[in-house]
């Protein structure tokens, strides 16, 4: 069963806001069984919206459109529906007292004929109805294709596509199942990766498809079974991914696309009843941000010190200037004091330092644009290495944030 996905809008066509009801949708839509066959976005305009229209006639089952519902005299999606499918509007009462009590009793104001507008409805479509929203969505077929219009209000469109769509599709369309499996490893880059599991990725079923979703120093694995038979898919899907985890388990962090390394990583230390600070310099404090983008991080994470100046090193972690002055204030030498001292101030367990080059100019340093050294202090001790992330400047920010993570939770595997 395959759907497309069609915003509205020359707000969205010229950068002014970013399109996020389409991947709500695409999610959605995947979880009951429905491949999105193609996204598009399009112009404010009736012809092209019909053509659209018309181009996805039978090529799909669904079609779902949002945006152009609103009560100003550019939203036309309500109008262009009436064209495409030979059609008039009329007043929904239902949709018309919905609207009186949310403008005259909770906005306390009184309805004007823009909001009356917001009844109006093709004859021939089954009204959606927005209880959050004044626009209702649509639903109309013709021929083999069903097209539902929804507002491209984000809060809107999730209320109608989890409360009332979903579960239609799921009651009138037999479909097959889609399941997922995400794989996530750090460490290596995508072509490495691939090289290593290439004969395991030859042998997969035809029915399971397998992509690659590379980010900065990480790369999640994806594997997909479609098929009638519920009970053969997910019993291929883990015997391959248990011959995956032999293949690359050095590389493996998760089984779970919610399964970050800063997830895993904040489960581990509360497991060790562990702590971690950081100190950093290149990176700007994005290593604590990460850390603590974790619901109940504050278990395990005390603070951060972003020293990114030279003196805040000084004055503030307690680097010594002898060792500033004689390696460098991007050296390994220093990103061990960073460490230490941070480890020190916050008395955690372990501590995090970075100091490096991100570009595009080198700063207070000699070292090449792109260098970075990651320091982390531990129960043991202390450890150091040295890297260059090339360019640029945010490539080489986010490699270091999630090379110094993966460094971390090595550490802690093997003191464990």
């Amino acid at each position: 069963m395959k759907a497309a996905i069609v915003t509205i809008g020359d707000e969205i066509l010229i950068g002014q806001i970013i399109d996020t009801n389409s991947g709500y949708m695409a999610k959605a839509l995947d979880r009951i069984g429905v491949q999105t066959h193609e996204m598009l976005s399009i112009s404010d305009d009736k012809s092209h919206i019909l053509q659209t229209f018309a181009t996805l006639q039978n090529k799909v089952d669904i079609v779902l459109i949002t945006g152009g519902l609103g009560p100003t005299k550019d939203d036309i999606t309500k109008k262009t529906f009436c064209a495409y499918f030979d059609d008039e509007l009329v007043e929904n009462q239902d949709v018309l007292v919905h609207v009186k009590e949310l403008i005259e009793g909770i906005f306390k104001r009184p309805i004007t004929q823009m909001n009356r507008d917001q009844a109006l409805v093709p004859s021939k479509c089954e009204v959606l109805f927005n209880k959050v929203g004044t626009a209702p969505g649509m639903w109309m077929k013709k021929e083999n294709t069903v097209y539902i219009s929804l507002p491209g209000v984000p809060y809107e469109m999730k209320y109608l596509i989890d409360e009332v769509i979903i579960p239609k599709i799921v009651k009138e369309y037999e479909r097959p199942y889609i399941i997922h499996k995400t794989i996530m490893t750090y460490g290596q880059g995508e072509s490495l990766v691939a090289e290593r599991i290439e004969n395991w990725e030859n042998n997969l079923p035809e029915f399971i498809k397998l992509a690659y979703l590379p980010a900065p120093g990480r790369v999640r694995l994806r594997l997909t079974a479609r098929g009638r038979n519920k009970e053969l898919l997910e019993k291929n899907i883990a015997e391959n991914v248990h011959t995956l985890s032999q293949i690359i388990s050095d590389i493996i962090v998760g089984y779970d696309e919610d399964e970050t390394i800063e997830v895993v990583l904040g489960k581990q230390l509360i497991q060790q009843q562990k702590t971690i600070a950081t100190a950093e310099s290149c990176t700007g404090g994005k290593i604590a941000q990460v850390i603590t983008s974790v619901s109940g991080s504050s278990a395990y994470f005390m603070g951060s010190i972003v020293s990114y100046a030279t003196e805040t090193k000084i004055n503030v972690l307690g680097v010594s200037p002898e060792t500033i002055q004689k390696f460098s204030v991007v050296s390994a030498e220093v990103a061990q004091e960073m460490a230490v001292c941070v480890q020190r101030l916050m008395k955690t367990d372990y501590a995090i330092a970075t100091t490096g080059n991100a570009g595009p100019t080198k700063g207070d340093a000699e070292a090449e644009v792109g260098t970075v050294f990651i320091a982390l202090a531990t129960p043991k001790g202390t450890i150091v290495e040295e890297f260059n992330f090339g360019q640029p400047r945010g490539k080489v920010i986010d490699r270091t944030v999630n090379k110094a993570l993966e460094l971390l939770q090595k550490e802690i595997l093997k003191n464990h």
